[in-house]
């Protein structure tokens, strides 16, 4: 395969992957699809970097993190982060109870939970449960000890159990299937 049919195979394998984690990081779909933009052009520069130590998925969420990393580092999303937190905020007023009620729905609501963990803990549980990336995989995404993600991963899932009890909705079936399959 040559390089242009290697990232049309990698966008059409993994862009939804790549554009759930870019959202994570930046709760914006339009600017989640511009950072996929960018973060395919990255791997199609440097494709030939590529050596095959770790998979292809590992490799293009490796730079999607570090990518997202930087983004949110800089001084145009602080900008563009506060502008839309003070825009949902004047929208949240102005809605009616029925917005409200389906606001509050169960998978709004751990979904909502997940976003507000520290990045730390929310970057190990938005690929372990939602990409179903193994412990391995993710280890090697963020270039941590396995243990550092086992044990980040144990620290999500209790803050995320805590912050959905303090809201009142019982925590997610697959989270409490996962703590009985550790125990």
């Amino acid at each position: 395969m040559n390089k242009h049919e290697t990232i049309a195979k990698l966008m059409n394998d993994y862009g939804t992957s790549v554009l759930h984690l870019t959202y994570s990081y930046v709760r914006n779909r339009q600017t989640s699809e511009d950072l996929t933009q960018e973060i395919f052009i990255k791997c199609f520069e440097k494709l030939d970097s590529f050596k095959g130590n770790s998979s292809i998925q590992t490799w293009l969420y490796r730079i999607a993190v570090n990518h997202c990393k930087d983004y949110v580092k800089s001084w145009n999303y602080r900008k563009v982060y506060i502008t839309d937190y003070i825009s949902s905020f004047l929208r949240e007023n102005q809605s009616g109870a029925e917005e409200q009620f389906l606001k509050r729905s169960e998978k709004n609501e751990l979904i909502d939970a997940v976003f507000k963990l520290p990045i730390k803990y929310r970057e190990i549980i938005f690929l372990y449960y939602f990409h179903e990336c193994s412990q391995k995989e993710i280890s090697e995404i963020y270039q941590l000890n396995i243990n550092t993600v086992k044990s980040r991963l144990s620290k999500g899932k209790e803050l995320l159990r805590k912050s959905l009890v303090e809201r009142g909705v019982e925590y997610g079936e697959e989270i409490q299937r996962d703590e009985k399959s550790n125990a």
